[in-house]
């Protein structure tokens, strides 16, 4: 009888001791199906942050460096229109010195009253510039420059600058020409930007003035 009763005691004990690890170990696998769940949600929010950062990084690099390249560009045709200017007035100052002519210094110049103007940097002096009618045309490309297409060959692309070219003096004597070149484009995020280069020149040699 005793030794029935130890027995049932430690069938119990047994039992309840089984029972105990089977409550363990379901309490151990939802533990870790919980932890599990939530190291995923952060481990796809610590991806998605890797991912997306230097996205957005190299696309705004990507802007920047297009827009960059295009004010540069810019910046160079204005440039170009003022030396053009310049090396007509230059010219003509040496054909007044080699000749003994007394020609305009500025002749070529199509308005010194402020109407806008093209300046052709490929052509020769006597065509370099022409007044606009209106609004002036886009720059084209021919691969090799910038200007415009003057009829002589070549496969001219409009680009998306446009230059303007003022001229008028700021003087009485009309001894100094005050320059303003205007370049405007469209950027690939359909902004519009401008740059501008004003310059003065001057009738520094022997001859007439407008």
């Amino acid at each position: 009888m005793r030794n029935q009763l130890t027995e049932n005691r430690e069938q119990k004990t047994e039992n309840s001791v089984g029972r105990g690890r089977l409550f363990a170990v379901r309490c151990s696998l939802a533990t870790n199906k919980g932890f599990t769940l939530i190291e995923t949600f952060v481990a796809i929010s610590i991806l998605t942050v890797a991912i997306v950062a230097p996205m957005m990084l190299a696309a705004k690099s990507l802007s920047v460096s297009y827009y960059v390249r295009d004010e540069v560009t810019a910046y160079y045709l204005a440039q170009e229109a003022i030396e053009t200017i310049r090396n007509i007035r230059d010219a003509n100052i040496l054909t007044n010195l080699l000749q003994g002519t007394s020609i305009d210094l500025l002749a070529g110049v199509p308005s010194t009253t402020g109407a806008p103007f093209t300046v052709d940097a490929h052509v020769s002096s006597a065509n370099a510039m022409q007044l606009c009618s209106g609004t002036c045309p886009p720059v084209e490309y021919s691969g090799t420059f910038y200007g415009y297409n003057d009829g002589t060959g070549g496969s001219w692309v409009p680009t998306r600058f446009t230059r303007s070219v003022t001229a008028s003096y700021v003087d009485a004597e009309h001894t100094n020409l005050h320059l303003t070149v205007t370049v405007s484009w469209t950027t690939t995020g359909l902004i519009s930007r401008t740059v501008s280069i004003e310059e003065d020149l001057y009738q520094w040699a022997a001859g007439t003035s407008n």
